[in-house]
């Protein structure tokens, strides 16, 4: 006699996959992340270290990360058509978290800050390419965490 919320609003209908988990803030996060990531990608280019292909023949790390441009944009149009939700995100962007942050600090770093501040002869611009790294680094944990944050209360609310 009595029906839910889940199923008497079209809002919570596909709380965990829809548009409902995926709100202003978390794709604003996504975007900020996505143009931090191109303009690391363009750091490799412009200081000419640990680039591959399609800039050299040899297929390196720079190659592998590249493929997150189509896993964005197969993102975005799976949220849009109510395929995925801020889970996809999270899984994503911590993913994305975790390697940025393994390749370029800590003892098993592939690319470490003298890396990207080493080629540069103006110390100002290496530094200014080691904050942009930070940034981007700052800007997945915190699109991670927000992206968790969305998927469990969204979760929490399609289960009452």
């Amino acid at each position: 006699m009595f029906e839910t919320a889940s199923n008497t609003h079209p809002r919570y209908e596909n709380e965990q996959s829809g548009p409902a988990s995926v709100d202003t803030q978390l794709y604003a996060l996504i975007a900020l992340a996505t143009v931090f990531g191109i303009g690391h990608h363009v750091d490799h280019v412009v200081r000419g270290n640990h680039v591959g292909w399609p800039l050299i023949p040899e297929v390196t790390v720079f190659t592998y990360t590249l493929a997150v441009y189509p896993l964005i944009a197969v993102g975005l149009y799976l949220t849009l058509t109510e395929r995925v939700g801020a889970g996809y995100w999270a899984v994503l962007l911590g993913t994305l978290c975790l390697v940025v942050t393994v390749v370029h600090f800590g003892p098993w770093a592939i690319e470490p800050p003298q890396d990207v501040l080493g080629p540069y002869e103006n110390v100002f611009v290496g530094y200014g390419a080691l904050a942009w790294l930070l940034g981007f680094v700052g800007t997945l944990l915190v699109a991670t965490g927000y992206a968790v944050y969305r998927w469990q209360t969204t979760r929490s609310i399609a289960t009452r």
